[in-house]
Formats: structure tokens, sequence, C-alpha cells
């Protein structure tokens, strides 16, 4: 070994007896043994420091390991945004329009299916179809959708419609959730995208978007979709005005109800694109994430959620591929969808661009040492690389 090798691990030791405090140590043993951490266990990581995000991205890494392997996960699809005019009016997003605003769209039926037939014709599985909440549409319109597509792509995958347009819907058809739900799955649906979660506390929600479902309505409408056999998503976006309290918070409602549910595909950490939005420019909310905070969210991501939910995706579009790469050693081991067309994070500034090709992603995957494999929306393997 050289005296340069030597120093260098002389320096991590002495970093590691320095930077590691009992609680920190005490938690990551809890981890490394299998059991669950607590809501309490997950604030003090994401209050990690120094050589402590070290050790954290470590075992985050080692246990997607243990549990996926060196599979990384990608899934090719479309984002079809029908409709960006909406009466929710959240200050964090800077893609939807007020009512009658003149750069105001909505897609038709027909255009709807000629970009599923695009996407379809490059090899995709999945549609992800969301839009604003638009009172100009009836809700036959959603029904539409599905009925239109799956009637000439019928092998098709419809990943659509968030829990916020699950509750527009039903409102508009007054009937239950479940009775929405079950319209729109025999129209077609087959999972959702558990968006307008962003962070699950009523408090921040009344900052962040005050006119949205509030979080008794979210797990309402995710565990009856789970209840039906309709899959979803899990997201948490963070980044903004919230505290390592709202995120450990967050966390524990979504393991909470994969406990009971069991409903959930994967979890996606959404970092917050901040530049064109009304909540960054009136003070409210931090410039977005910092590096080590996406780092942290995402190795305690998989910590806290590894014993239920086994996929922690990390989305090129909000960190950009390069840094997306780098969190496949923190935890992640999906690298999210193709996406051919991206609407919400470009308008509010992203520039990670709007489609990745099939290509791009499978060398970034086995730049980073790994086994790029491509899935369906609900991680069944097609090919692996």
């Amino acid at each position: 070994m050289t005296l340069v090798g030597k120093e260098t691990i002389v320096y991590a030791v002495e970093r590691l007896v320095k930077d590691l405090d009992p609680e920190f140590t005490d938690i990551i043993d809890k981890a490394l043994s299998g059991k669950d951490i607590s809501e309490k266990d997950s604030v003090r990581l994401f209050e990690a420091r120094n050589f402590e995000v070290n050790i954290l991205a470590m075992v985050a890494d080692y246990l997607r390991w243990k549990t996926v392997g060196d599979i990384v996960t990608f899934v090719i699809n479309r984002n079809i945004n029908f409709t960006n005019e909406c009466m929710i009016n959240c200050a964090f997003c800077a893609y939807s329009k007020p009512l009658g605003h003149p750069e105001a769209y909505t897609l038709k039926i027909n255009e709807i299916v000629k970009r599923a037939l695009e996407a379809w014709k490059l090899g995709a599985t999945e549609v992800c179809i969301q839009g604003a909440i638009n009172p100009k549409l009836n809700p036959e319109f959603y029904l539409d959708i599905l009925r239109s597509i799956k009637k000439v792509l019928p092998e098709i995958h419809i990943h659509a419609f968030s829990p916020q347009e699950i509750h527009y819907f039903a409102t508009k058809m007054d009937v239950s959730y479940r009775e929405a739900l079950k319209m729109l799955k025999e129209a077609g649906l087959d999972s959702m995208p558990g968006t307008a979660a962003e962070i699950l506390d009523d408090e921040v929600r009344k900052v962040i978007c005050p006119n949205k479902i509030n979080v008794k309505t979210w797990i309402k409408i995710i565990k009856t979709a789970h209840e039906l056999s309709i899959p979803t998503t899990s997201t948490m976006m963070y980044g903004h005005v919230d505290t390592s309290e709202h995120k450990a918070k967050h966390l524990n409602i979504i393991r909470e109800i994969q406990k009971e549910t069991h409903g959930f595909t994967e979890f996606v950490p959404l970092s917050f694109i901040h530049y064109k939005t009304r909540l960054y420019a009136s003070g409210l909310a931090r410039p977005g994430a910092t590096g080590l905070e996406d780092l942290k969210v995402h190795a305690v991501s998989r910590i806290f959620l590894n014993n239920y939910i086994k996929n922690i995706q990390v989305s090129w579009v909000k960190l950009g591929p390069k840094y997306a790469q780098a969190i496949l050693n923190a935890g992640a081991n999906d690298f999210g969808g193709t996406l051919m067309e991206e609407n919400i994070s470009r308008a509010a500034g992203a520039t990670s661009g709007t489609h990745l090709p099939v290509e791009r992603i499978i060398n970034i995957i086995r730049d980073a040492g790994r086994i790029p494999a491509q899935r369906t929306t609900i991680y069944e393997i097609v090919k692996i690389y």
C-alpha cells in the first residue's frame, strides 16, 4: 500500500470517529439489520452532515443492492398533458394557466390518440396522461380519452389521472371515489400516478397549493384505487417550504399506506423546480433543494421504505441526467421513463430536456456500473441489456 493510500484510510477513519455520533450510528445499525427506522429516526438522517452523508449514501446503496440487486430499470413511455387551463392555481406550478388565458390549451381526443399511436410505434408500453383541472371539461372527456386509446391500442398501458383529477371527475359525476374509479377502470385505466401529493401535510399545502385536496382526501383516493386493484406510484415534492419533519411525516404516511394496501409500485422523490414559480418569486420558498438535500432525500427514502417499496425512482427531468446517474449510488434503482414530451418541469424552468432516448438511458446506467433493463409500468422486466 502506498503512503497516499495509508493516509487516505487514516483520514477516513478519523472522520468516521469524529463525525458519527451514537444516535446516527444506532439508526444506521437498525437499518442495516433490516429493521424499520422510525419517523423521528428519518428526521435525524435528513439532518446528516459531513462524513455522515457518505455513510448514509453507502447504506442506502447497500440496501438497494441487497433488495433489488444491480439492475436499474426504465420504462419506454410518453407523457401527454391534455390541458393546461386550471382553476386550482397552485403557487408552485408554472405550467397551468388561469381560465381564459391566451396560452391555455386543451387537446382534442383525436390528438391525444395520435400521440399515443406515435409513442406505440416508437416502442412505448405506457402513456402517462395528466392534465390541469379545467372546469370547461365534461367528465365524459376523461372516459373518452381512455376508451379512444384502448380502441386503437388495446395493449398499451394507460397510466393516468392524479388523485386531484379523480376528485374532480367524481365531483362532476356526483359519485363516490370508488364509483368514479370503477368507471375509469372499466373505460381502460390501468394505473395511476400518485402525484398531487406534494408534501402530505395540510399546513404546508395551505401555502403551496391551498385549493388542492387535503391529505385525508389524497389518502382516501389512493387507498380506494389500491382496493380496486389499480396500482399507483407514490411521490414527494420537496425543496420549497418543507422541513425535515415534513419530509419524514410524508414518508411515514406512504409507508403506512403500503403496509395496508401493497398498492404502490415505486416511490419518486421530485425536487422542486423553482425558477418560474410564484411560490419562489413571492419569497415564500427557497430556491429548490441543494445537491446534498437531493442525495439525502433519495437515500433516506430507500432506508425508510426499503422493507415495503422496493423501487426508488430518480427523476432525470428534475435533477438532470448527470446527477440522476450519481443518485443511483444513493439508493435509487429506477431511471424513470423516456417521456418523449414533458411540459410541467420545463414550464417551471427545468433545463434537462423533454426526451431521453433509450440508448442514452442504457449508456448512463452502464456507465454507473449497473445493468440496464426495460420494464413495464408495474415493474415486469421486458428486456435486460
